[in-house]
């Protein structure tokens, strides 16, 4: 147990301690590095953190996180507007994206079907997906459907469900090549193995 000399730095690790992957000893380690800073640069950061969480903003379409109504790759002209890519969250979708593989569009679940967690299809953004198929944006149709979820139980239950729901709005429906590792996250996925699951994405079935 560590004796912190001062209440400020020991509320200081409290709080960054609370982030994901950091403990007490890299929390301390960061709060003393930042005392060590001049002060705009701990000022700057505090500020963008705040601006962050004040006034981020989600895209009305794809649910991606945005500046604003609408996200930087819903609004891209360069993007296949026929294609979409259903992530669970936003991790998945920027590490897809990182491949360079993909200049379709996504659609952002929000989670998986948990029974065990009690999220259900209703807890899911699966309601927006079928619209936008029912009423595209623009001219351009959609004509396919990625399912780039994880390979896990949850996963490929949600996958299930929503090409059930899926399967008479006439649109192709593939799934991600398994590259991905059976019970794999896709945000801790290498970036060859993720853009080669994209590039060689196979039809999903059923049966």
């Amino acid at each position: 147990m560590v004796n912190f000399p001062s209440k400020l730095i020991e509320d200081a690790v409290a709080e960054i301690s609370r982030l994901p992957g950091i403990g007490k000893k890299t929390a301390l380690r960061l709060t003393l590095h930042l005392l060590k800073q001049n002060e705009p640069v701990t000022v700057s950061l505090a500020e963008s953190l705040l601006s962050l969480r004040k006034n981020i903003r989600y895209c009305a379409r794809c649910h991606n996180v945005s500046d604003g109504e609408i996200c930087s790759i819903c609004a891209g002209n360069k993007r296949d507007k026929s294609i979409i890519c259903v992530v669970e969250d936003l991790p998945d979708l920027l590490a897809i994206e990182n491949t360079n593989q993909y200049s379709g569009l996504y659609h952002v679940l929000g989670g998986v079907i948990s029974p065990i967690q009690g999220i259900g299809p209703d807890e899911l953004k699966i309601e927006s997906l079928i619209q936008r198929i029912d009423q595209p944006d623009g001219e351009q149709p959609v004509s396919e459907i990625i399912m780039a979820l994880p390979g896990t139980m949850e996963g490929d239950t949600t996958a299930f469900y929503l090409t059930r729901k899926l399967q008479d709005k006439g649109v192709k429906i593939s799934t991600i090549a398994r590259g991905i590792p059976v019970g794999g996250e896709l945000e801790y996925t290498d970036e060859v193995t993720l853009g080669r699951s994209i590039l060689t994405r196979i039809k999903y079935s059923t049966e």
